[in-house]
C-alpha cells in the first residue's frame, strides 16, 4: 500500500507584515520540516474513507473535518475520475499546536491522491486543491525548507539549505490559530510596519510575531521557552501559532540529550528530538 509520511512542518521565521482587505494576514516565513511526522496510507479503490489511530488520534478524529478528507474533495472537483479510496492516518503529531500537523496529513493525502492518479507535483489543480484545503498545504505539499509570503500561497525553495538538529516541546494544551492571529488586532487593510525577514536568512535576526499574543493567550508556553533555554538551546523559538516550541542544538546527540532532560522534568510534555530540512 503507498504510504507517504506527514512531515511536521517548523516555522523557523514568523514575520507578520500586515492584514489584506480580505482578512488574510501577509506572512513573511521561513519554514522548515522535521523527520518526526504522522503516516498517511492509501488503498486505491472503493469509496472514500478514513481511519485514523495513534496516540493523538481522538484529537485529530476521522469526521468529515478531518483536512485529508477535504483535501480530497478539493481534489475531486478538480479532477474528474480521480482515483479514491481508503486512507488510513496514523496520528503521531499533536494537534492545534503550531506544527501544521493536520496541513500535512492533507498534503500527504494528495501527493498519494496524486501519485494514484498519475498527476504531476506541480498540477495546478493539486496546488488549488491544496489552498482550498488550507493555508499551510501548499507548504507541507512540498514538505522540504522553503520561504512562505502572502497568506501562504507564495511559495519558493530554499536551495542549499543545512539541516538543523532541534527539540520540539508542546505544553499538552491546544491552542486554535484564529484567536492568536486576533490578538494581533490588526484591521484589514493595513501593515504592521514591521520588517520583513533578512535575506541572508539570518536566524538570529529573525522573530516570530505571534509568540507575543500566543504568550498571553497561554502564558504556559514561556515555560516551554525557558526550559529549552535551560537544557542549552542557544535559539529558542515558537513555531506557528504556539503551542510547540523548538530549540536549535550543534550536534543531534546535544538535541538527544536535551530531549531526554525534558522528558524526565515535564513528563505532561510532549518532546521530540529532531533534524530539520
Amino acid at each position: 500500500m503507498p504510504v507517504e509520511l506527514a512531515r511536521a512542518k517548523i516555522n523557523l521565521a514568523l514575520h507578520v507584515l500586515g492584514r489584506r482587505p480580505d482578512g488574510y494576514h501577509v506572512l513573511d516565513s521561513l519554514v522548515a520540516f522535521a523527520t518526526i511526522a504522522d503516516t498517511v496510507t492509501f488503498t486505491p479503490g472503493g469509496h472514500v474513507s478514513l481511519t485514523v489511530d495513534g496516540p493523538t488520534a481522538s484529537a485529530a478524529g476521522a469526521g468529515p473535518d478531518n483536512l485529508i478528507l477535504k483535501a480530497e474533495k478539493a481534489l475531486a472537483q478538480r479532477v474528474p475520475g480521480l482515483s479514491t479510496g481508503h486512507f488510513h492516518l496514523a496520528k503521531r503529531l499533536p494537534v492545534a499546536a503550531g506544527i501544521g500537523g493536520g496541513s500535512a496529513d492533507a498534503a500527504a493525502a494528495l501527493r498519494l491522491l496524486a501519485t494514484a492518479s498519475g498527476l504531476s507535483m506541480d498540477d495546478p489543480r493539486l496546488v488549488a486543491a491544496a489552498l482550498e484545503t488550507g493555508a499551510d498545504v501548499p507548504a507541507c505539499l512540498l514538505s522540504s525548507a522553503l520561504l512562505m509570503r502572502g497568506a501562504g500561497e507564495a511559495i519558493t525553495p530554499v536551495q542549499g539549505f543545512s539541516p538543523l538538529q532541534a527539540v520540539l516541546v508542546n505544553p499538552g494544551v491546544a491552542l486554535s490559530t484564529a484567536p492568536v492571529f486576533a490578538a494581533l488586532g490588526l484591521e484589514k487593510g493595513t501593515e504592521t510596519g514591521l520588517s520583513p525577514m533578512p535575506a541572508s536568512l539570518d536566524l538570529n535576526a529573525c522573530r516570530n510575531d505571534l509568540a507575543a499574543p500566543a504568550r498571553a493567550l497561554l502564558p504556559v508556553i514561556a515555560d516551554v521557552e525557558a526550559a529549552l533555554a535551560k537544557a542549552g538551546a542557544p535559539l529558542v523559538r515558537m513555531s506557528g501559532s504556539g503551542a510547540t516550541v523548538f530549540g536549535l542544538f550543534a550536534t543531534a546527540r546535544e538535541a538527544s540529550t536535551a530531549a531526554d532532560k525534558l522528558r524526565t522534568e515535564h513528563p505532561q510534555w510532549w518532546v521530540a528530538a529532531t533534524e530539520l530540512s
